[in-house]
């Protein structure tokens, strides 16, 4: 099973940038999928962006035209470029090799989905 490790967050203003990476310990090439996703205090975590290969990204409504996912298949590692971040951004993000069979465009998903990491942090001020 490929280990992941996020980083990267940390305590940024609103409209604010941040720029987190996920380190896979395989070559991400032979990952399919890669995606992102987050879980605020009291919510359900939720999908924010998934790539497929290094093209046909997926964007969850709330990350359209904010959040950028990309990822370096020769560091194994995927990116995901927050702007424009908002106090409703708060949370810990997580990173996965895997999809949830089902999710929606707000980006919704199982809560009994998936195994997780430590995630890392991401605190928005206003």
């Amino acid at each position: 099973q490929v280990q992941l490790v996020e980083s990267g967050g940390g305590l940024v203003q609103s409209g604010g940038s941040l720029r987190l990476s996920c380190a896979a310990s395989e070559t991400s090439v032979s990952i399919s999928v890669m995606g992102w996703y987050r879980q605020a205090p009291g919510k359900q975590r939720q999908l924010v962006a998934a790539i497929y290969g290094s093209e046909n990204p997926f964007y969850a409504t709330f990350a359209k035209g904010r959040f950028t996912i990309s990822r370096d298949t020769a560091k194994s590692t995927v990116y995901l470029q927050m702007n424009s971040l908002k106090p409703e951004d708060t949370a810990v993000y997580y990173c996965n090799s895997e999809l949830p069979d089902f999710y929606d465009f707000d980006g919704s998903i199982p809560q009994d989905f998936g195994s997780w990491g430590k995630g890392t942090q991401v605190i928005v001020y206003s």
